[in-house]
């Protein structure tokens, strides 16, 4: 029996509870996992209230790192003492121990610590596919200007870093002059408090008025017109997440009338499944962060009895980098 945290209901941070569960016997293909430290995200919060609904009672978090105890037959990329780490389903990973497919836990290089490799995993990888692979028609080159929101968090801050060591000009969005200065710290070329200045005025001076190629936007609903504005023609809205509510119904016909936009709504998961293509998306984030290219900020630790406290601040932004629970 370990300790896990669990839902019996849709809601509010105290729904979750720490329960006892039993890990399970390892199935083929599978394999089992002493966790050293979970990753907290933004999915989890959208799993807890569902937004993004599932059966219950539910098992809630989606990436982790630990050791490697028990391997089944099939699985050949591991073996027993590997250090790993994975940002995949089946929901669960806030736990102290579980079984897991194997298909898309990675090994974590030795210069990798436990902490970093829970909270690189799911933003890394989510900012390894935006950069690598959600591009405009007309691709994007050394000096283009792109926009992503919300730069401050976990997902953000690794990609002010990976955006420079691509030569883009990243233009960073957050809410504090504190987070503004961080994102500029970490490779952002320019820094937007929303929460002071209209950020479409703001990315059209900084353009020269032309906009820019790209917007990365995980906020949603509160930054959806806006960035439309922020796009120059033939431009890409890449959407990958909802932290101030989902995206509303619009007729395409707006994306004309605003020069000929693409919209993309992407997800972590269409871009892992299969072991090859999650390997390779891992060992390009790997790669950047053991150079020190990338690195990797946690700002939060919380013990897994304080999940509630963990998603309290996380919901209300009062967080920077990543957030971690210690199992």
């Amino acid at each position: 029996m370990v300790k896990a945290v669990q839902i019996q209901q849709f809601g509010g941070p105290e729904v979750m509870q720490i329960v006892d569960l039993p890990v399970g016997p390892v199935q083929a293909g599978q394999v089992r996992i002493r966790h050293h430290a979970v990753g907290v995200n933004y999915i989890d919060v959208y799993h807890r209230t569902g937004l993004y609904p599932n059966d219950l009672p539910l098992g809630l978090g989606m990436e982790a790192a630990g050791e490697v105890l028990e391997v089944s037959q099939g699985v050949e990329h591991l073996q027993v003492g590997d250090r790993v780490a994975y940002a995949s389903g089946p929901i669960g990973s806030d736990t102290q121990e579980r079984v897991m497919p194997a298909q898309n836990v990675c090994r974590l290089p030795k210069e990798i610590s436990y902490e970093s490799g829970a909270a690189m995993m799911l933003k890394g990888l989510t900012a390894q596919y935006l950069l690598k692979k959600c591009k405009p028609v007309e691709g994007l080159e050394p000096g283009d200007y792109v926009l992503f929101h919300a730069a401050a968090g976990g997902v953000g801050l690794i990609a002010c870093q990976w955006a420079k060591l691509l030569g883009l000009q990243l233009i960073a969005t957050a809410g504090s002059d504190e987070k503004c200065a961080l994102a500029l710290a970490n490779g952002a070329c320019y820094a937007i408090n929303y929460r002071k200045d209209n950020f479409v005025e703001r990315v059209r001076e900084i353009t020269g008025g032309k906009g820019v190629k790209v917007v990365y936007d995980s906020v949603g609903k509160d930054t959806w017109d806006g960035s439309l504005d922020c796009l120059q023609a033939f431009g890409l809205m890449v959407t990958f997440g909802n932290a101030s509510g989902p995206v509303p119904a619009f007729a395409p016909a707006l994306l004309a009338a605003k020069g000929s936009l693409y919209v993309t709504r992407q997800t972590l998961f269409a871009h892992t499944t299969s072991r090859e293509r999650t390997q390779a998306m891992a060992d390009d984030l790997f790669a950047v962060v053991a150079s020190g290219a990338v690195k990797i900020h946690v700002e939060q630790r919380f013990a897994l009895d304080d999940v509630q406290q963990a998603h309290r601040q996380l919901e209300a932004r009062q967080t920077i980098g990543s957030t971690i629970l210690l199992p």
